[in-house]
């Protein structure tokens, strides 16, 4: 994934530049980056994207520890969940869009897999909506998305770069359909499939 570096800093950079053009929507949604590799780096902690000049670069490193990023969402969501109320926000259900080109290391992020998205143990579990290209094989990006209708892998044979491209642009469309709901009397997170990419129930 390595050359595919400027494709993912492109495409983050690109997210913040279109939120900040919408500044009714950004003032709606906070935005945390975090990578998982051996273990978790913050490129970007829970931010206001209007306040951001300087967007982080990401870089890609070796290993794929999903247990890393679990255990790291399981602690850091109901933080900033509780954080934003006690700033005097109404907080809807996070999101996170979880993109992964490799099958994980090992299978015990399950456990807090498991934990971060059960209701009963985490109140604020978030919905995962999943995105695999590269190696990845479809039935883990459908084990990691909290429904099937939110598992998406890239066609096989596909270009990663044009895959890593494709699922900014749907991110981006997602952040602001989302965020344009939030006015209405039923808000609801929106998610669309990125071009090129199937649901990963279709391929299994």
């Amino acid at each position: 994934m390595k050359s595919f570096e400027p494709d993912l800093n492109y495409g983050l950079a690109s997210l913040n530049e279109t939120l900040r053009s919408e500044p009714m929507i950004a003032a709606k949604v906070r935005l945390s980056v975090i990578g998982f590799s051996d273990k978790v780096a913050v490129r970007m902690a829970m931010v206001d994207l209007r306040t951001v000049e300087v967007v982080p670069r990401l870089q890609i490193r070796s290993t794929t520890n999903y247990r890393a990023a679990f255990d790291d969402l399981l602690r850091r969501i109901p933080g900033d969940v509780a954080a934003l109320k006690g700033a005097g926000y109404s907080v809807h259900r996070p999101a996170v869009f979880f993109l992964s080109d490799g099958q994980p290391d090992d299978n015990k992020w399950h456990v807090p897999h498991r934990r971060l998205t059960d209701r009963a143990v985490t109140a604020a579990a978030p919905n995962i909506i999943a995105f695999g290209i590269g190696q990845v094989r479809p039935q883990t990006i459908l084990e990691v998305a909290t429904q099937a209708a939110f598992a998406f892998v890239s066609i096989p044979g596909s270009d990663i770069g044009a895959a890593i491209s494709k699922f900014f642009v749907a991110l981006t469309a997602s952040v602001i359909q989302s965020g344009q709901s939030l006015a209405s009397a039923s808000p609801q997170l929106v998610v669309e499939r990125p071009e090129g990419f199937h649901l990963a129930i279709d391929v299994v």
